[in-house]
């Protein structure tokens, strides 16, 4: 990144290390001097990583833990309200961040290269043409939430399940559309390294929902419909800090008001975020169908409630890839945008490296108390007993999860969302999918085989594609791309 980039203003706590940072990185990643020790280079590229990564982590914790209360809450109200909310979160709400979490991330591969490329103004602007984007989405997704309950009798799931998840998706709707302004608004600070305001924000959030969680269940005692109606607070709560730090000075470079650019170029930018959302909704789906496929096993309850447990504690372990994924993305766009292939690359290694010693450490974890786990979330002997037998594959999953969506990342900061769209589709959908099916029902194996053959079948092998899509990289080529890229949509600002 050039040595400009200290004249954009960060938070506080962070300007002075991102200067030092940013010294450091012209004189040591970009240097081609034989006396420069490729543990010093390492250490620096950590230090600007673990920048965006530390604060990422601390947000996408403290966001995920609203679902996981809210959740856990639900448990301890019985086992059809766990089934109910555990359908709403990780397949209505879960359906709707996969597609617009990915229509967002087209601001990670625009704004991060624009920084990379000094022209700050394009941030701003970018980032009102994904609000209204994003928004319109929301409005055409309303059905998902209004005919909830229908659509899961469809896939066959238990009526009385149905019927109340309906009622609880229903009640997350003010949750829906925050998703338009905040997904965007993080995006936009992370791109210019703003990290820090986010983590603030979501630990102002997170106490807002302990305190409301407390109040809507246990004093006005409204159940399980009062759960899911605290995390609209809270959600708005994070939307409406971010927005506020935006708008009143905290962006005073890259944030020149409301204007009407914003409308320009909309169609142009509806294909790169509809590209970025079939990417990265591909890839958040696939274990949505997952928790759909388990609903049609003989006794579905058991095997949904003990699946719902395992996904939520593989949720919320990949908090800390997904902070990867971000600062993988910002780190390659910014450097690409800067023209700095070699940088670019190298950041990617150390990225990729780090995360995988953190998803051991996780692996290693759950693999010692695989007994205990289930108990954060209910007392039911049947369903402790079901999560034990799928500890063995959350396990292995956390460990591919440290993998996979830190080469998702570099894929977004490159803007190769297209073409990952299309071999996430085919490992996922043609081969995972199918797998899964084989080996649940063909083979009588039921969860542990519908998830094992997704795992194996379709992960592994998306992973394995992207890594060596990664390795043959050029990376100067895609650094003279990224510069054609910038100048392309700051003409159509």
């Amino acid at each position: 990144m050039p040595s400009a980039e200290a004249e954009v203003p960060l938070l506080a706590e962070y300007s002075a290390s991102a200067d030092r940072l940013e010294d450091e990185h012209h004189s040591v990643v970009l240097s081609d001097g034989d006396d420069q020790r490729l543990g010093r280079r390492i250490w620096i590229e950590s230090k600007k990583l673990w920048h965006i990564v530390g604060p990422a982590i601390f947000s996408r914790v403290t966001g995920n833990s609203m679902f996981v209360i809210t959740q856990a809450l639900a448990g301890h109200l019985g086992d059809l309200e766990l089934a109910a909310f555990s359908i709403a979160n990780n397949v209505i709400i879960g359906f709707d961040f996969g597609l617009l979490l990915g229509m967002a991330s087209a601001l990670e591969t625009l704004c991060g290269q624009a920084f990379g490329a000094k022209k700050y103004y394009m941030l701003g602007v970018y980032m009102q043409r994904s609000w209204i984007v994003l928004f319109l989405c929301c409005i055409l997704l309303l059905p998902l939430y209004l005919f909830a309950s229908p659509f899961l009798k469809l896939l066959g799931q238990p009526t009385d399940v149905a019927e109340l998840c309906g009622r609880v998706a229903m009640a997350m709707i003010p949750l829906h559309f925050s998703l338009a302004f905040q997904f965007p608004l993080q995006r936009f600070l992370q791109s210019q390294l703003k990290t820090g305001v986010i983590a603030w924000v979501s630990l102002a959030a997170l106490i807002v929902h302990i305190f409301v969680s407390w109040f809507f269940v246990y004093r006005l005692e409204l159940g399980v419909i009062g759960t899911a109606i605290t995390l609209n607070f809270s959600w708005w709560v994070l939307t409406f800090g971010l927005f506020g730090y935006t708008v009143w000075g905290g962006c005073p470079i890259t944030w020149g008001g409301f204007s009407i650019e914003a409308f320009s170029g909309l169609w142009e930018f509806i294909k790169l975020s509809a590209a970025s959302g079939v990417m990265l909704c591909l890839e958040n789906w696939y274990y949505r169908i997952l928790i759909l496929m388990t609903g049609n096993l003989q006794n579905a309850k058991i095997a949904l409630d003990a699946l719902s447990i395992c996904m939520t504690i593989n949720g919320w372990e990949l908090m800390i890839p997904l902070a990867f994924f971000a600062a993988t993305g910002v780190r390659v766009a910014n450097e690409l945008g800067a023209g700095n292939g070699k940088a670019a690359k190298f950041a990617t290694i150390v990225a990729v490296v780090t995360s995988v010693i953190i998803g051991l450490f996780f692996w290693v974890l759950i693999m010692m108390f695989h007994n205990e786990v289930g108990y954060i979330f209910t007392n039911s002997k049947p369903i402790l007993t079901e999560v034990n037998k799928l500890s063995l594959l959350l396990a292995f999953t956390i460990l591919l999860n440290s993998v996979q969506p830190i080469l998702s990342g570099v894929a977004v900061g490159s803007g190769w969302q297209s073409y990952v769209a299309y071999i996430n589709l085919g490992c996922y959908y043609l081969i995972g999918v199918p797998l899964g099916f084989l080996m649940g029902w063909g083979f009588h194996q039921g969860v542990m085989g519908i998830w094992a053959g997704m795992i194996f079948g379709g992960t592994a092998v998306q992973t394995l594609i992207l890594a060596i899509i990664t390795i043959r990289c050029d990376w100067e080529k895609e650094a003279e791309k990224a510069n054609m890229h910038v100048l392309k949509w700051a003409d159509k600002g």
